[in-house]
This record gives C-alpha cells, structure tokens and sequence, in this order.
C-alpha cells in the first residue's frame, strides 16, 4: 500500500494543473539530499523536534498517571478536577500559544508546555477511564479476603488498568507530534514544524512534504516501539 500511494502520488504531480504546487517524490527526494548535505540541517532538525516531543510527552506521561488514579480512587478528587479536564480537552492547544509565549518568553520551555498540554490531556482521560472500568467483583472479593486500599492499589487497580496505560501511552505520543508544528511556532529557528514553516513562506512544497513525510515516519517508529512494549507487558491477558 505504501508504494502504492506512491506511484498515485508520482502520477498526481504530471497533471500540469497540479504539479505547480504540488512537489513530485523525486523533487522530495532530492529536497531530503540536499538538506542532508547542508551542514546537517536535515538532521539537527529531526533529533530538536524529538526532543521536544520526548520531553513534553514523558512529563505528561509522568503526570497523567497520578491525576488518572487519583481521580478514579477518590471521587472528591474526581469532582473537583474532571470539570477542568473536560473543559481544558475543548480548547486546542494552538489557541494557548499567545498565552504561553507571554507567560514564559520564547525559549523551549513554552514548546514543551504545549505539547505536554495536548499529551497530558489525551492520556489522563484514557487511563482514567481505565481505572473506572476495574471489574468492581475483584475489588469486592480482595476486601473480603481482608486486603487493604495499598495492596487493592497496587495488586489489583494497577494491573487491570494497564493496558489503558499502555494505550493513553500511544494516544498520548500521536497528539504530542500532531502538535509539534503549533508548539514550534512559538519562535523557533530548528525543528521540523520550523523548517515546514519557513519553506511554507517560499513555497517551497518539496521541503513542506518533506518535512510531514519525515514526522510521520517518526510518529510510525515510535508507535511500534510503544506497541512492542505493550505486548511485551501485556502477555497475561
């Protein structure tokens, strides 16, 4: 199917119509030699962008985990902190860059901020969810045998929401690179959503796809390792 989408693509920019805005796999391709060739710029690009993704992503992962057992453990956690997760889930995390450019400047910190932002959110009510759904039987039965709220926690309520960990964990990954473009329009010369910015103010077309191609190979690679991982943790199911 990949080379399949390809070759539609390689016909789709012969149309005359298209092809003046539309850059060919070859002009594509030699975009990606020549910004490879250029002192490394390609490159450079690639591991600042994944930084930032791996970051923001890992303090929202670390973050998320509390607030999702919290909220799922204590309902008066719950009722104070669910009306302000659902709300915060309405607003897209583009529309708070003014705010956070104000709050924190234009160094890194406000990129972070905003891909945490839309990962912490994606994956605090996945797993949250996944505390909500322990099969309340198993909670009753470890009661009776005279277990007590730490070992319920951590024998129980932990390993039955594993898998919703695991797959905020994944959910979580896909909306901190959807949001990498709108985290680097806070001021940034590196960085792929900088580099897809800049060649967007001299359509420039060929390093724009290329720019998309190169994150979503990344998002690609890094969903099959979280998958890796959730098989590898998930062999009792």
């Amino acid at each position: 199917s990949i080379i399949g989408g390809f070759l539609l693509w390689a016909v789709i920019t012969l149309i005359p119509t298209i092809n003046t805005f539309l850059a060919s796999p070859k002009q594509v391709f030699a975009a990606l030699i020549a910004e490879s060739m250029a002192n490394g710029r390609y490159f450079k690009d690639i591991s600042i962008s994944l930084q930032r993704v791996l970051v923001g992503f890992g303090l929202a992962f670390i973050c998320s985990i509390p607030v999702s057992f919290l909220m799922g453990w204590y309902p008066t956690v719950r009722n104070l902190v669910e009306p302000w997760i659902q709300f915060m889930r309405t607003i897209p995390p583009i529309a708070l860059i003014p705010l956070v450019i104000l709050a924190m400047g234009l160094g890194e910190p406000p990129k972070y901020t905003i891909i945490f932002v839309a990962a912490f959110l994606v994956m605090v009510v996945t797993i949250y969810q996944g505390v909500k759904e322990v099969d309340k039987t198993l909670i009753r039965a470890a009661y009776t045998f005279g277990a007590s709220d730490k070992d319920l926690f951590f024998d129980i309520v932990i390993p039955a929401s594993f898998p919703y960990i695991l797959v905020g964990a994944r959910l979580g990954m896909a909306a901190s690179l959807t949001t990498l473009i709108a985290a680097e329009l806070t001021g940034t010369t590196f960085g792929l959503g900088a580099r897809i910015q800049g060649a967007q103010q001299f359509m420039d077309t060929s390093i724009v796809l290329l720019g998309i191609i190169t994150i979503g190979i990344i998002g690609f690679v890094l969903d099959k390792i979280l998958l890796l991982i959730e098989k590898k943790l998930t062999k009792w199911k």
